[in-house]
Parts: structure tokens; sequence; C-alpha cells
């Protein structure tokens, strides 16, 4: 009966955080699951969050790949932990209105100062407090099978949610494309009323042997990017774009992700500038795994690329009580630059009622013998 309560209770709290932050108040939250072929792919509205992508390996085995949580029930439990202690991994969710970090909760747009809530020391880490990873979203549409099996979430962010300016329409739609192993993600975002900077990023951790394998050290890694945004000590860009030549940051040829990580002292947690067309859909990374002979290649019409290989992922109980731990998966988180709204030489995140912002991945599997 107690262990009923405290559900009752933690889904009380998401739902409360979610009416305050202009989610839609009393949607259910609950697991859907798209299927296609030998793949099937796991959400909860919560966050509108990847919670699984199941798919077999060189043998046939079926295995799940990214970081999670086994329940309902565990992700609210998590959830309200993130609100008391600021904690989160951020594990499979959307992140947003402003994924990555705003230096000192603040930025000036159209002649006006706007203070934010900062949730990482003075600065704002990927939305604030309650961000969009921590609300409740509407499941707008969803064909669980059929030709092309896919799910669309909504969520309206009210105008001075966590400091930002305007009210703000999102969608996000997961898609499972006909004849291949693809995930099409596409975000939207319409500005209703003013301007307001929006760079929303879709935040799995992912393992290409299993989520329960250990560490990613042996997982082969290339990112189509000739350059990258230096950070201070609070990973902060300092506004310079570097090349990567040089550096352990050089992924143009395929490297394992551990032979040079330990010349950083925090691991891979870095934006890159993609090379290739801005706007336009282009290859952007890939990712090897030799001992199950899975590859997941990534596409994206944004101009940066964050690379994080998890050093932060700590004591997180996942899916069937195992326990994730530094290095357990890395992320490919396709974005706008982080802190652009406070550097003039890096494109706009702005966006204007009018002209709407639209952000694509393309997640491609197959496997490699």
């Amino acid at each position: 009966m107690a262990r009923i309560s405290f559900f009752l209770f933690s889904l009380f709290i998401i739902v409360a955080y979610a009416f305050i932050n202009g989610s839609e108040a009393k949607e259910k939250v609950g697991i859907y699951e798209l299927k296609k072929g030998d793949m099937s792919v796991k959400f909860i509205n919560c966050g509108a969050t990847i919670v699984s992508v199941i798919l077999p390996d060189k043998y046939g085995y079926l295995g799940d790949i990214v970081l999670g949580y086994d329940s309902v029930k565990e992700y609210m439990e998590n959830l309200r932990r993130d609100f008391h202690h600021n904690d989160t991994s951020y594990i499979g969710s959307i992140v947003g209105r402003v994924a990555n970090r705003i230096a000192g909760a603040q930025f000036t747009l159209n002649g006006l100062h706007y203070k934010l809530v900062p949730n990482e020391g003075k600065n704002m880490l990927h939305g604030g407090l309650v961000g969009f990873s921590d609300v409740v979203w509407k499941v707008k549409m969803y064909k669980k099978d059929g030709y092309a099996p896919s799910i669309v979430f909504a969520y309206h962010s009210y105008d001075g949610e966590e400091g930002f300016p305007g009210a703000l329409e999102v969608t996000v739609s997961y898609t499972l494309h006909p004849g291949n192993r693809l995930i099409i993600v596409k975000m939207k975002a319409k500005a209703l009323n003013k301007a307001t900077p929006v760079n929303l990023v879709q935040h799995t951790y992912w393992n290409l042997v299993n989520h329960n394998s250990g560490d990613i050290l042996s997982e082969q890694v290339q990112i189509f990017a000739s350059s990258y945004t230096p950070v201070d000590s609070q990973l902060i860009p300092t506004g310079e774009i570097a090349t990567v030549k040089g550096t352990p940051y050089d992924f143009l040829k395929p490297h394992i992700v551990g032979s040079r990580i330990n010349k950083l002292t925090k691991g891979y947690d870095i934006n890159y500038v993609i090379d290739g067309v801005p706007g336009k859909l282009k290859k952007t990374a890939m990712a090897k795994d030799n001992k199950s002979g899975r590859v997941m290649e990534l596409f994206t019409n944004q101009p940066g690329v964050q690379f994080y290989s998890a050093k932060f992922l700590k004591d997180v109980k996942g899916k069937g009580g195992y326990v994730y731990q530094p290095f357990g998966a890395l992320c490919l988180e396709t974005r706008a630059f982080p802190d652009s709204v406070n550097h003039p030489n890096f494109p706009s995140t702005i966006i204007h009622p009018g002209k709407d912002y639209k952000h694509v991945m393309v997640f491609m599997f197959s496997i490699s013998s």
C-alpha cells in the first residue's frame, strides 16, 4: 500500500509541475511502442522520451541499445528526485527550450534583458529547473504499426517559462521508416507572440552492445566536423571556433572512443561544427561496435553536434536493476551551438513569429560483420 501511495504522490508531483509549466494538465503518463520488422522503439510522454531501441546484433540476438528505466513508476520517481536535487541525466528526453548552457542564465534580445532560471551554479543548463524534459507532453498522434509507424508529442510552453520570452508551440515526431532500420526525429517550434531562442535536443544515451554491457570506450566514432567550439572551466563556449586538427577532438577519421580520452579531464563533452551546407540534411556522425556489429549513422540539418561520453553518469539505477556508471553510453546530440544567445558570431537560435524552428535527425542502423 505504501508503494502505491508513493507512486500516486510521484504522479501528482509531475502532473502538478506540468500544469504549472503550461503542459497538458491531467495528460496521462504512459509508455508507447512503435514496431517495424525486427525493430522496436518505446517512448514515454514525460519529456517525449525514448525509453528503448531494440535491434538484432550480427548474430541475430535482440538487444536494447539505449539507457533508461523499466516503468512509468521509475521515470516518475527519478524525475521527482531530479526536482529536489537537480541531478538529472536527461536520459532519452527532449531538452529545451534551449539545450546546453546559457552563461549567467541571461541574454539580451531586441534591447530587452532577460534573466533566466539558473540550475547549474550561475548558469542555465538544458532549459532550467523545469525544462521540456521534465513536463508531460500531449500525445497528438499515435500509429504503432503499419507502413510507417509514428508518434507525435506536443507541448505548449507559456510566455515567461523559466524566464524565456514568448509562448511557444512545440511538436516532436518519431517515425520508423519503411524498408530500413531508420528512426526519423522531427522537432518543430512556433513562436506565437514574441521572438525567442529555441534549441531543442534529443538526449538519448546509446550503448551499441546493450544498455547493460558496461562502458563504450571500445566503440568507434566518426564525426564529420573539422572544427569545434572550445569551452572554459564551466563548459561555456569561449566564442572561438577552432580546428580539431592535432587535438583529441579529431574524429574526422574513425577512432576508438577510449584511445585518447585520457588526454581530457572530463572525457568528451564538446560541440562540433558540422561540415557541409548549413540547413541541409547531411551526414553528421557514425558509431560502430565491433562486438555486436551494430552501426549507427546520424544525419541532421543542424549546424552542430555535441559528443558526450557520459563522464557525469554515476550510480544511476536503470533497466533490470543495472547501475549505469561513467562512460556507460555515448550521446550524439545535434543542435545549434551552446550559448549562441551570447555569441553573435554563432548561428542564431532566435525564432520570430511567422518563421518556425525545424530540426531533423535521422538515425540509420545497420550490421557490420
